[in-house]
């Protein structure tokens, strides 16, 4: 076996091919990354025919003076299941960093260990979680497991099943709110990057990220159609239409409570009268915000998503909403959109991530129970190594606070 770099080509055949394959792995996302102070290696073990055996990317930053660490972001393209490989190629990987000056390459694999009951939240584990074993044999140091978002990537999560998804098996809340979201006169569609700008002012409240971080990553995964901007906008003339519709609807129910009022006013018939009432408000104050709207003719985009295609899957990497428009329930819209968009041409939605509380007194409850209303399979992954290729140098950065000062995230905004 012999360890060297890969050249795109090469690197691209075997990832694609992988049934590790996931877009973290491309040379898109080293193009990305060589834009945020990255540097980039693409290196496999081939064997005495210049098979590809093993491969990965490897990002490279410098930390500590005259040092560098290297991540494999979504670990390794190879069989953890063959320790035999996992062996050869981790001694190779330790000697060709070793004279790069790379202390450690860090390492979240793209491996699932157990899929979690989305209503009892009970975990049924796979032959996977025991690489972890095999991972520290071979001098990978096993990080902390994390239960909400302190790793590079997310340790939970939420994928929907394309082909099996049916509205009809979500939760009645998360159907109420899709139906709320198209009643409103919600409707989504493809933008280009001159609209990177629009999507932005969605997430600048919600993560640290600046516009020209959203211009790259849609520029790096354009170059071979991999990435969709969706925005989601009001369609004034259709929420008119439709609050004028519905408030016929709740006034005529409303007019015969009037008349069952007048025949008998028990407690039942004034509570129902009392709810219409405010139904009635609310659907005449949709009348009047839809008119203004008309009026005002402009267009205004209150959500939208930064969606990644890879093989058979797509992934939303990025997504949000106006809080201002939270009555209209864009996030569920949105979500519900995409899912429709996708269906026939992919198998799989990635909804990113989510935490591995459960309960309702975790900070992202509501996160958490946002996903689970799309009735999506989730799963555990494996969590976060660290490949040691110089342990003095790697204590070192560990105890003077290097380490947690470079990797140690800040909490996401909800």
């Amino acid at each position: 076996m012999t360890f060297k770099e890969l050249n795109i080509e090469e690197f691209t055949n075997f990832q694609k091919n992988h049934p590790l394959s996931n877009f973290y792995q491309t040379i898109n996302y080293a193009l990305l990354m060589a834009e945020n102070g990255f540097e980039y290696d693409l290196v496999g073990l081939v064997d005495e025919y210049d098979n590809i055996l093993a491969a990965s990317l490897i990002l490279l930053k410098p930390i500590g003076i005259k040092c560098f660490y290297g991540y494999a972001p979504r670990g390794f393209l190879i069989d953890y299941s063959n320790e035999y490989l996992v062996n050869k190629f981790t001694e190779a990987l330790k000697e060709y960093y070793y004279n790069k000056n790379v202390i450690f390459i860090k390492l979240n694999p793209n491996l699932p260990i157990g899929e979690i009951d989305n209503k009892t939240f009970d975990v049924t584990y796979n032959s996977n979680k025991e690489i972890a074993f095999t991972l520290n044999r071979y001098n990978y140091k096993k990080l902390k497991n994390n239960l909400y978002f302190e790793s590079q990537l997310p340790r939970f999560n939420a994928f929907i099943n394309l082909k099996t998804f049916n509205v009809n098996n979500l939760d009645k809340n998360t159907k109420n709110k899709i139906k709320k979201g198209i009643r409103k006169g919600l409707v989504i569609d493809r933008y280009p990057k001159e609209y990177i700008g629009e999507f932005y002012k969605l997430m600048q409240k919600k993560k640290d990220n600046t516009e020209y971080y959203y211009q790259d990553y849609y520029t790096v995964f354009d170059k071979n159609d991999s990435v969709d901007l969706f925005l989601v906008s009001i369609d004034y003339n259709e929420f008119l239409q439709n609050s004028q519709y519905v408030y016929n609807a709740e006034l005529e129910k409303n007019n015969k409570l009037n008349e069952k009022l007048a025949r008998s006013n028990s407690e039942h018939t004034i509570n129902t009268k009392m709810n219409s009432d405010k139904i009635l408000l609310s659907y005449k104050n949709d009348i009047m915000e839809a008119t203004k709207g008309i009026s005002d003719n402009k267009q205004v985009f209150i959500a939208g998503a930064l969606v990644i295609k890879h093989n058979n899957s797509v992934s939303i990497v990025f997504s949000g909403y106006d809080q201002n428009y939270k009555r209209f329930a864009p996030n569920y819209f949105l979500h519900y959109s995409l899912i429709k968009y996708y269906k026939d041409n992919y198998d799989y939605l990635d909804l990113n991530g989510m935490v591995g509380n459960f309960t309702e007194e975790n900070p992202y409850s509501g996160l958490n129970r946002f996903k689970l209303g799309f009735n999506p399979q989730v799963y555990e992954y494996i969590g976060e190594f660290d490949l040691i290729v110089e342990p003095k140098s790697y204590d070192i950065l560990l105890s003077n606070g290097i380490l947690a000062k470079e990797f140690n995230k800040k909490d996401i905004k909800k």
